[in-house]
């Protein structure tokens, strides 16, 4: 029987398709592997060591096809480079998902076998990882972000400072003769240059990379998107192959809701479960677009003249970026500006 290696893509798990199910609960003291054979109605644990040579030991005794089960947690990538060799897949799983382990007693030999049960039933939703070089652009970006984080907290704090005595910090000073306060402004005052420094830095970075990456390039070429945003943008799709339309893409980025229905009817919409920075950077690209003399600001004054309202037209510009940067990440096309013209040639057209 034929196993296809690490196929990522896949969301749909066939429960009869593995000879053994393995899931791993990690912790820094100890490992709990929950493990069932495709004729198994209850999986059995076993306790090891934290140690990543011994688990490369232990599912490398047993023969077969095997399939491991994560989940997603800080150390669920090292683990998933660390064991690809040792499997016929991983699957690294969004705990969101996992009701199950929500339900009766909690610890670690039961959370395995929840896992394990849950692997094997192929109810668990796959969260994307690869061994791609590229990958590892998402912790330089994840990186940036804690130090914006940092560096808007700290000018919060000095704003808090000022307003606490009535002052403004931007046109204000505060008394040199309060030394306790000016001691706590003189040392915010050098976290935040510490900050602008190295934010600096950051972006010298990022325009580097801009240059490097062909796909960064080309996403770099429309209009609203910056270097900070190009890259972002590449590091959490990567591989823009795992969407299957621009629709799931939509979805994945928080551009559009889910429509509840029961009965026949619909009532209402939710909102599903998205990466809340790629919804961001749309947002914000089509504010940035929109704000200028482009291809995407003649694009926006055509929906106005639809009869858009300005908040439709501008949801709609964000999509309209979002296909665009999925369309050159999938296909590796370089963008092509006023393309919305072609496709709303094509309506007019259809409907003469």
């Amino acid at each position: 029987m034929k196993v296809e290696k690490n196929n990522m893509k896949s969301n749909h798990l066939d429960s009869h398709y593995y000879d053994h199910y393995f899931a791993i609960d990690w912790s820094i003291d100890n490992v709990s592997v929950a493990r069932m054979r495709s004729s198994s109605t209850y999986p059995k644990v076993t306790k090891l060591a934290a140690d990543i040579k011994v688990v490369k030991e232990y599912v490398s005794y047993f023969s077969g096809s095997k399939i491991l089960c994560i989940e997603e947690t800080t150390g669920s990538h090292w683990l998933y480079v660390e064991l690809k060799d040792y499997l016929d897949k991983i699957l690294v799983c969004d705990p969101y998902r996992n009701r199950l382990l929500s339900e009766g007693a909690k610890n670690d030999k039961i959370d395995a076998i929840k896992l394990c049960q849950l692997l094997r039933a192929g109810m668990l939703k796959e969260v994307y990882h690869s061994i791609d070089q590229d990958y590892q652009l998402r912790k330089i970006v994840s990186a940036y972000e804690d130090w914006v984080k940092f560096g808007v907290r700290f000018k919060n704090q000095k704003s808090a400072l000022y307003r606490a005595v009535g002052l403004r910090y931007k046109y204000d000073m505060i008394d040199k003769s309060n030394r306790l306060l000016s001691f706590i402004e003189m040392h915010q005052e050098s976290a935040i240059e510490l900050y602008e420094e190295k934010k600096k830095d950051y972006e010298r970075l990022f325009h580097k990379l801009s240059k490097q990456y062909c796909l960064i390039s080309y996403l770099k070429a429309i209009s609203g998107i910056n270097d900070i945003w190009a890259v972002t943008i590449y590091s959490k799709v990567i591989d823009a192959g795992r969407f299957k339309n621009k629709y799931k893409y939509w979805s994945y980025c928080g551009l559009v809701k889910h429509e509840k229905e029961s009965g026949g009817k619909i009532y209402g919409r939710r909102v599903p479960r998205y990466c809340r920075k790629l919804k961001h950077i749309y947002k914000s690209a089509a504010l940035t677009a929109i704000g200028g003399k482009n291809d995407i600001r003649s694009y926006y004054d055509h929906l106005l003249t639809l009869g858009f309202s300005p908040r439709d037209a501008r949801n709609e510009v964000a999509r309209y970026i979002a296909k665009v940067s999925y369309g050159i990440l999938k296909n590796k096309n370089k963008y092509i500006p006023y393309q919305w013209r072609k496709r709303t040639g094509e309506e007019s057209r259809e409907i003469a």
